[in-house]
């Protein structure tokens, strides 16, 4: 009996035993919530300056409906009301997208540079990009490219919304009677005018983005009309599309992706709440 109980008595362990094992669920743990939160931060930051019409979409509606006096706010925005407000919303984060790029575009060809053995980069990193930049030409140095920025930014995002809520409402299940919207879209449906949005963003700016990163990325004091004719002169029309092909082929999948994100967080946000 005592040789039973002995035997099925668990080890309890000693105090040393349980230190370790508290110290190594804690790193592990702290790990996990370090991957988390740079996830986190590079998701917030691919959005920012990704997508940032978003965050200026609801200005620029709100802007809409000021000068549409017959507008209310139940009626729906026209497919040429929600393209200005697209464009509109483009206007104040233009302040933000064109610094942030012009520091991009700048690593990035950094990046391409194969140095000679001991030689070392001249950007360490962002930040003092942008204060090379500033001591060189002040903060006009730091925003070269913002009118580029506008025009690509604003064309491209009011196509960007009115393609999509046209694709939605032509997608849309409708009544045979009465021809008004029935029932919601369907997740594939919102995937399809997710692409087509990104498509329309891309196709009709694509030159005005090749001539902004030429411009930012240039030495010296370039102009638009010096960049516009240097491509030209470089290649003709094909010269403003380079990389046109897989910059179509990264659209589709990347912004259908973000509105079928934006979909099912909707519908989350309505369960919940």
């Amino acid at each position: 009996m005592s040789s039973s109980s002995s035997s099925s008595t668990p080890s309890i362990p000693s105090a040393d035993e349980v230190k370790t094992e508290v110290v190594a669920a804690t790193k592990s743990t702290l790990s996990g919530l370090r991957s988390l939160a740079a996830g986190g931060v590079g998701g917030v930051c691919a959005v920012l300056v990704g997508h940032p019409f978003d965050l200026g979409y609801d200005v620029g509606k709100s802007l809409v409906r000021s000068f549409s006096p017959h507008t209310s706010a139940e009626t729906p925005f026209t497919i040429a009301q929600i393209s200005t407000a697209g464009f509109f919303s483009a206007i104040p984060m233009t302040l933000i997208t064109a610094p942030f790029e012009r520091v991009k575009v700048l690593l990035q060809i950094q990046g391409q540079k194969t140095l000679a053995p001991g030689e070392k980069p001249r950007y360490a990193n962002g930040l003092d990009v942008v204060r090379q930049l500033y001591t060189q030409g002040g903060l006009k140095s730091v925003f070269r490219g913002s009118a580029m920025t506008l025009a690509r930014d604003g064309p491209g995002s009011a196509a960007y919304f009115a393609t999509y809520e046209y694709m939605k409402r032509r997608m849309t299940p409708k009544d045979a009677v009465t021809g008004k919207p029935q029932g919601e879209l369907s997740l594939s449906a919102v995937t399809v005018a997710g692409a087509c949005a990104g498509v329309a963003m891309w196709i009709p700016v694509f030159p005005v983005d090749t001539v902004k990163s030429r411009l930012q990325s240039a030495e010296g004091r370039p102009t638009i009309g010096g960049t516009v004719r240097g491509l030209y002169a470089n290649g003709g029309f094909r010269a403003f599309f380079p990389g046109f092909a897989p910059a179509m082929a990264r659209a589709v999948p990347a912004n259908a992706a973000t509105f079928l994100g934006v979909e099912l967080a909707h519908q989350a946000m309505n369960r919940m709440f």
